[in-house]
Formats: C-alpha cells, structure tokens, sequence
C-alpha cells in the first residue's frame, strides 16, 4: 500500500512515518507541508491512501480531499487531527477514517485495515450524513500530463463547457478541468451566473449587455477578450442580476 502523508508539523509527519514502518505492506512515497504539496504528490505517486491533516495553511485537508475525489484512481483517505470537531465534515468529505492526535499505533493499524478492506471491494466506509453546507472549495484543480494546476476561484472570469470538458478562463489564461457546469454553479452560484447553456461567468466580470448587429445579446466583460454571446432565456435573470451588483 502507497501513502502520503500530509501535515504541516514536521514532528508529526516523522511520527507517522515511525508508526507506518511497523505495519507489514505499507510504503510512504512522500510527505507534504499542506494540501497544495499533497496533491501534487499523489498526482504524482498514485497512492491507495493519504493520511491528512486537517488545519493546514493555504489549502487545507477537508478542501484536499475534495479535490482528490476527482482523482483517478482515488486515493481512500484518513485524516489525523489534534481537533475532533472537524469528525463530522471528515465523514461528509468521504474518509474513511478520522484519527485524533497523538495518533495510537493500534488506532493507526486499524485504520490501514479498514483501507484495505475498501481497497479490496469488501466493505465501504460509513459516510455521516448532515444537513450541514458543505463548504465550497477555493482553487479548482485542473490536471496536467501527471501533474496539476491549482487555479483560485476568485481569479476565475468564466467557465465555458466543451464537450466532457470545462475550459476555466482565468487571470493567468485557460485551462481543462474534467467537472460538468452544472456542479460548479451548484457549488458556486453565487460567484457565477449562468448566461448560456454551456457558460458560467464570474458576476463581478460582467460590464454591461450589448445587442449586436444581427439581433444577439452579448455579456461585454471587464477582463474578456471578446463579448460571449448570451441566450435568450438567460437575458432576462441577467439582466435583474446587473441590477442588483
């Protein structure tokens, strides 16, 4: 079994290393500061399990296992906290097992065995359900020949659909991400307005709406390199929506 370890206290991932050295079949293939490092490390390394810390700087654990729900192949995931008041958004984000530091060697033991046993098809972790919001993501992760990009969402001016891809036009140009429109402006409507069916754009982006020549309406925007063409059912919301930003 491949494992990264995730943690910004040096002393803890040194531990964890100790602890998975005692248990038969287990290889660590790298250790990461915060969530940034462990996900170009398992873009990397492909392991069968990352072991994550929650509070870390920049990117933290819950928002990294999001992402590496769209790894292919997923990594199964345990985080090791010094809080336990993040077991329930760990379980909403899907782990299969929650360790509270100073982790026990036993309670890391049955942790790897629960992963493989998810690993092997013979069971599935129990995931906690909450009516809770799930807390929407900073960065989107685009993948790139192995490795990836981590582009922030408030750099992002709009999302254009392309076949089973989305292209994200951003501050520093464009990029691929496999996820549909449709769960993005579920994740992040309030940033985004639908104008067509297959473009999301950032609302702070729009300038104002303009009627070409041949009858269309277009959105002109402050960053664009060009007006995007706005449906005729998307006119009307879009135009209450300039009203009220």
């Amino acid at each position: 079994m491949k494992v990264v370890i995730a943690d910004d206290e040096p002393l803890a991932r040194e531990r964890l290393r100790d602890l998975l050295a005692e248990i038969k079949g287990v290889e660590v293939v790298a250790d990461a500061a915060d969530g940034h490092e462990a996900l170009h490390a398992c873009a990397t390394h492909r392991p069968d399990l990352v072991l994550l810390d929650i509070a870390m700087p920049g990117i933290d654990g819950l928002e990294a296992a999001r992402h590496l729900a769209a790894f292919e192949p997923r990594p199964a995931v345990v985080f090791c906290t010094a809080y336990d008041a993040h077991a329930l958004s760990a379980f909403e984000a899907e782990a299969i097992d929650y360790l509270v530091k100073p982790v026990r060697p036993e309670r890391l033991a049955a942790a790897i065995e629960r992963v493989r046993t998810f690993a092997a098809g013979r069971g599935q972790a129990t995931a906690a359900s909450s009516t809770a919001p799930v807390q929407r993501r900073t960065h989107l992760c685009a993948r790139l020949r192995g490795s990836l990009r981590l582009i922030p969402v408030e750099e992002v001016h709009y999302l254009h659909a392309e076949e089973k891809y989305v292209i994200v036009h951003h501050a520093r140009g464009e990029d691929l991400i496999e996820e549909s429109l449709k769960s993005l402006e579920e994740e992040f409507g309030e940033r985004f307005v639908r104008i067509h069916r297959n473009c999301l754009v950032a609302r702070h982006e729009i300038v104002e709406l303009k009627r070409s020549p041949d009858g269309h309406v277009q959105a002109m925007l402050r960053h664009g390199k060009q007006p995007l063409e706005v449906s005729r059912r998307c006119v009307a919301g879009l135009r209450d929506t300039l009203k009220h930003l």
